[in-house]
């Protein structure tokens, strides 16, 4: 049976959708972080890019617009629907995506409602209940997807995430066609769990025959839900795939500076904790949360006693954890 389990965190929301026992996709959605697609914005066009582009600037942001409808000029007042939300990339995030609209105001559905529209039952988590997404498997996700590491049995995948595209390649130790489709499984059953979008390659074990890279496309199939378009394994093992993408995926969410500071925070919810606590952290983690006041209110109002940022250097950036003030 499947289900999602919902669960609205200090400085973020997190759902996975588990099916037996196991995590199949998972989202986090970080609070702040611009318009959700879906939203209906008034904006204004600051800049003309070409007959068919431009640029137009919001509270809070700016949109990519195409189709430019015709006749705007700079500085023209114009209504837009995002239809891809801004994406987090090293040194340069992307613009949101729009189209003009005539559409009424509104903002886009949140994780919660997105959620809740699937035809799916939802658990809504509370901190001092049972950690059901821990049991399915939270942390060894997060684990994957800041790595981009994930094994499966006679292999691994490695998921590279590039301006361009996201790079998954397979390695192992089976022979050939069987590493090929176990690994064809693998990534279909991984991009299914961290929301991965956009334009995917798939680098395979070159394949001798016709027959043995259709049984890995035949793989890809069963393990990714429509909707994707996709080329077939050619004769050097490459396959190509297009999904819809309409946000970051999850390993593009857990590279931004922040995330490792939001999981302590979850880590520290669910501690078992009360009263004075330390949040022991890197350097950079103490000073993510030290601008973050509201974060850190919400946290000792949550764990019922002040909160304290001692850094150790030494952690590792992920490393961070909780402990009873002394």
């Amino acid at each position: 049976m499947a289900e999602w389990l919902y669960e609205a965190g200090i400085g973020e929301a997190r759902a996975a959708r588990v099916e037996d026992g196991a995590i199949v996709e998972a989202w986090i959605e970080p609070e702040g972080d611009g318009p959700r697609a879906g939203a209906v914005l008034d904006a204004r066009l600051v800049r003309i890019l070409s007959a068919r582009q431009g640029i137009a600037a919001f509270g809070g942001g700016e949109a990519l617009v195409e189709p430019l409808p015709s006749g705007l000029t700079e500085g023209a007042a114009l209504r837009i629907e995002i239809v891809r939300e801004a994406l987090p990339e090293p040194g340069k995030p992307k613009r949101a995506k729009a189209r003009a609209t005539d559409g009424a105001l509104r903002d886009g559905s949140d994780l919660a409602a997105r959620v809740a529209a699937m035809g799916v039952p939802v658990s809504v988590l509370s901190a001092r209940g049972p950690d059901l997404l821990e049991a399915a498997g939270w942390s060894e996700l997060l684990e994957e997807a800041v790595s981009g590491e994930v094994a499966f049995p006679g292999g691994s995948l490695r998921i590279s995430p590039t301006p361009a595209m996201t790079l998954i390649d397979i390695d192992g130790t089976l022979d050939p066609a069987a590493l090929a489709v176990a690994g064809a499984r693998a990534a279909g059953e991984a991009i299914r769990r961290f929301g991965i979008g956009g334009s995917i390659g798939l680098d395979l074990p070159t394949l001798g025959s016709k027959a043995e890279r259709q049984e890995a496309d035949s793989a890809f199939d069963a393990a990714l839900p429509q909707p994707f378009e996709r080329t077939a394994v050619n004769g050097f093992g490459f396959m190509q795939i297009v999904r819809p993408r309409v946000r970051a995926s999850l390993i593009e969410i857990l590279r931004e500076d922040d995330a490792p500071a939001r999981a302590l925070l979850r880590r520290a919810e669910r501690s078992g904790l009360t009263g004075a606590v330390e949040l022991v952290a890197s350097s950079t983690i103490v000073r993510i949360l030290s601008a973050h006041s509201e974060w850190l209110e919400a946290i000792a109002r949550s764990l019922g006693g002040p909160v304290t940022l001692p850094a150790d250097p030494a952690l590792a950036i992920w490393a961070g954890y909780a402990a009873k003030a002394r």
